[in-house]
């Protein structure tokens, strides 16, 4: 089973990759290569940093999101987006100015709101609270750190940080984490099994 790993900068790569060795892959292409992409049996976007930087950055590889299209939305291989991985499926960000996301599922990833005894960035170990059942997902502590969040449809798990965040989105073949499973130990570790294992 290959397991692509999607290379555009996005600064957590390898420990994504020790996450997914750690939960049993042998076979995985760290790539930026559109073919291997085409190829892979799974596809893993992992990212952090600003959303318009790592949106850019997965455009300037030639053929790499319609290489995605391709191999996740229309031949359905099993897909696990990471912090701005997972944000990155939405229609747009708006960080630093609004930019385009891939959009997979409709939403808008926006800034949380500093309140009071709500600090940004959201840091640290939380709850994962599924908000509908999925294969993947179970209730649990995971590590987050990020400054903005997904707002709207297929959220499959929040988390509460002055109120409701969302922790994870899926649909159809397509699963994104806005935490961190490669910082979030046996809890991550059992997520990362379970994608590896996931037969939608």
């Amino acid at each position: 089973m290959t397991i692509a790993l999607i290379d555009y900068g996005a600064g957590n790569l390898y420990s994504v990759h020790n996450a997914l060795k750690a939960a049993g892959a042998t076979d995985i292409a760290v790539t930026a290569d559109p073919e291997a992409v085409l190829n892979a049996d799974r596809v893993v976007l992992p990212g952090v940093g600003a959303f318009g930087a790592c949106a850019a950055g997965l455009r300037n590889i030639a053929g790499m999101v319609e290489a995605l299209n391709t191999r996740v939305r229309t031949q359905g291989a099993p897909f696990l987006g990471v912090c701005v991985g997972m944000q990155l499926m939405g229609d747009a960000g708006e960080e630093m100015g609004t930019h385009p996301g891939l959009g997979w599922i409709p939403g808008t990833v926006r800034a949380i709101a500093p309140a009071p005894g709500v600090h940004v960035p959201h840091m640290g170990w939380n709850d994962v609270i599924p908000a509908s059942p999925h294969p993947l997902i179970e209730p649990g502590e995971a590590y987050f750190l990020h400054s903005f969040a997904f707002t709207g449809e297929d959220v499959i798990a929040t988390t509460d940080h002055g109120g409701p965040v969302t922790a994870a989105i899926g649909r159809d073949n397509m699963i994104g984490v806005q935490f961190h499973p490669e910082k979030s130990q046996r809890y991550g570790i059992a997520l990362v099994e379970r994608f590896l294992q996931w037969r939608p």
